[in-house]
């Protein structure tokens, strides 16, 4: 497959079951059943991947899958609210709260507004920019349609952590706390502890569309899951 070529179709179910080592993709399944293929991405020991999602390159039909099937686990705390997180959880949020019945959805930024308050930002960075610490803002003439509401916080990976850490401090700083954290792919479990280390109950907040696992590479060359 082409780099190009991933993201870009929904499977019939069960397309791929050829076990438990991979090459070349990871198939993740949705709760429906069908399947997208994700491209396995190494990581800098050499010995160890993940599997990648980009979803503001996937094609509209995965897109709106991926949205549709996030609302739904969403629909049992009943979001009043959905703020995105940048970048690529705008994507996803805008069209999570489309599928909600909302009119309109809260994207935080990093990019500072004349109008914005330092006071109204935290440090952030990601595990796609690690060398890239940025700040995340929020719009204060959004704060009135937060106060009081049932919040999801929607980002489209969480893998370690640092993006939805960035985002709960910063609504923590706000006195907002979020019902539920929404994303598309839950990519491994090494963000659970430094969710609950500071957020005791954020990690049990944690709604995702699928899980990939950390992968590790065999010796014939392909990949398999890493046991815990």
């Amino acid at each position: 497959m082409q780099p190009h070529d991933f993201w870009q179709d929904l499977h019939p179910p069960a397309s791929f079951t050829g076990g438990a080592s991979h090459s070349g993709f990871f198939p993740a399944t949705l709760p429906d059943g069908r399947q997208i293929k994700l491209p396995i991405r190494p990581l800098s020991d050499g010995r160890h991947a993940l599997a990648s999602l980009i979803i503001n390159q996937a094609s509209f039909a995965v897109q709106d899958a991926l949205a549709k099937a996030l609302a739904e686990r969403l629909r049992k705390v009943d979001p009043e609210i959905v703020i995105g997180l940048p970048t690529l959880g705008l994507t996803l949020a805008s069209a999570v709260a489309r599928e909600l019945g909302h009119s309109r959805f809260v994207a935080l930024g990093t990019s500072r507004k004349f109008w914005y308050l330092d006071d109204l930002s935290v440090p952030m960075s990601s595990i796609t920019t690690p060398d890239q610490i940025k700040r995340l803002y929020i719009d204060p003439r959004m704060l009135p349609l937060l106060e009081g509401r049932r919040i999801a916080l929607i980002d489209d990976v969480i893998s370690s952590g640092s993006s939805m850490l960035a985002g709960l401090r910063l609504l923590s700083s706000c006195g907002l706390a979020p019902m539920v954290l929404g994303v598309a792919m839950i990519q491994t479990e090494r963000w659970r502890p430094r969710l609950q280390e500071e957020f005791a109950s954020a990690s049990s907040k944690v709604a995702g569309v699928f899980s990939t696992p950390l992968l590790v590479k065999t010796l014939d060359g392909d990949w398999i899951a890493e046991e815990e």
